[in-house]
């Protein structure tokens, strides 16, 4: 039976403002970008109090809260003090499954330290993170990832959960499904139709009947229900794509002044694409426009895209192709299908806007 840690920061990037800001502590604080379409990234504890969300749009968060905060995000800091968390996971164990900047999921069956006990590893991982950035951390503790990571949600902020087999049905039994990992407020919403509330509801229902209604992810739901995850922990993952996207200030239905912004956000994926030696065949231009609507083109080259003039040229090329009758609010341009069969990961963001339709 394995032994598997799920950590998530607390509040990670506004704790990390308020650390780093002596003023901003105790207050409601928001990362993010204030303006018409700016949206939260993240709220501090202070501020989820009033509501205040990550995803949520800068002036709806402002109106639960007129006094909150906005501080524009640091990236480079944020994933310097990740890389910090992540060298601290590596302490104990290879087997670590980054998820994002803020999380990740240890196997520690087997050990660095040769310690038995999974809850006295997270402990000390809490107390080592504290230690080195000053930050809360919370944890979760059980035997497959499913459970580890509800778990790690039970008592933060600064929490740590264990979630033992012989307990691991009831607990699963008495959660929302809102609580499973994967179902969003529309499952949630089609799950309810169907009466079904709780871990329990859902365990009563057979897996052919869930599948019928929620597709391959009927099965998931069948086997979480009765506390089943027999998924690895991960410590390398297979990138099949890398991109950029931008959202404008103002939308846009010029051709140069979108080939300028496609620069830009092509330049900024392909330094990325080169830095890791990514190969792949595949570029994507992606394209929102005013009334929220998106598409995508593509172009497949016979072999990999190795140079910026090939990759930019073949998003321009995708541009001139698309309607700008409708202006324009967002684009963005990537490359996928990897030839690289050996895999690798790395917590990356490469630009992120902070749009409140999540753009």
């Amino acid at each position: 039976m394995r032994k598997i840690i799920h950590i998530d920061m607390d509040a990670f990037y506004a704790s990390i403002e308020q650390r780093d800001t002596p003023e901003y502590r105790g207050k409601p604080l928001a990362v993010g970008y204030a303006g018409p379409r700016g949206v939260v990234a993240a709220a501090s504890y202070e501020a989820r109090r009033y509501g205040v969300r990550s995803a949520m749009a800068s002036k709806t968060a402002l109106r639960k809260c007129p006094h909150l905060i906005f501080v524009p995000a640091r990236f480079d800091v944020y994933k310097s003090v990740s890389r910090q968390i992540m060298d601290i996971f590596h302490e104990y164990t290879d087997l670590v499954e980054p998820l994002s900047l803020d999380e990740a999921f240890l196997d520690v069956t087997e050990n660095h330290k040769q310690i038995a006990s999974a809850t006295e590893i997270a402990r000390e991982i809490k107390q080592k993170i504290y230690e080195t950035t000053h930050l809360t951390a919370s944890a979760g503790v059980s035997f497959n990832k499913f459970l580890a990571k509800i778990a790690s949600d039970q008592n933060k902020p600064n929490g740590l959960f264990v979630v033992k087999p012989k307990v691991a049905e009831h607990f699963v039994e008495t959660l929302a499904v809102e609580q499973f990992f994967g179902v969003g407020k529309v499952t949630a919403k089609l799950m309810h139709q169907l009466g079904i509330k709780t871990g329990w509801d859902l365990k009563q229902r057979s897996e052919n009947e869930l599948v019928s209604v929620f597709g391959k992810a009927g099965h998931i739901y069948y086997q979480n229900a009765r506390a089943i995850d027999d998924r690895p922990v991960e410590s390398k993952r297979i990138r099949k794509s890398v991109s950029s996207e931008t959202t404008f200030d103002r939308d846009i239905d010029n051709l140069d002044e979108l080939a300028f912004e496609l620069d830009i956000v092509a330049r900024e994926a392909f330094d990325y694409i080169d830095k890791k030696k990514f190969r792949g065949r595949t570029v994507t231009l992606k394209i929102k426009y005013a009334d929220f609507k998106m598409i995508t083109r593509s172009r497949t080259f016979a072999e990999a895209v190795s140079d910026y003039e090939t990759f930019y040229k073949a998003g321009f090329e995708l541009l001139q192709l698309v309607d700008l009758s409708p202006k324009v609010r967002l684009i963005g341009l990537g490359l996928k299908n990897s030839d690289d069969e050996t895999g690798w990961y790395d917590a990356v963001q490469l630009r992120i806007n902070f749009d409140e339709d999540g753009g």
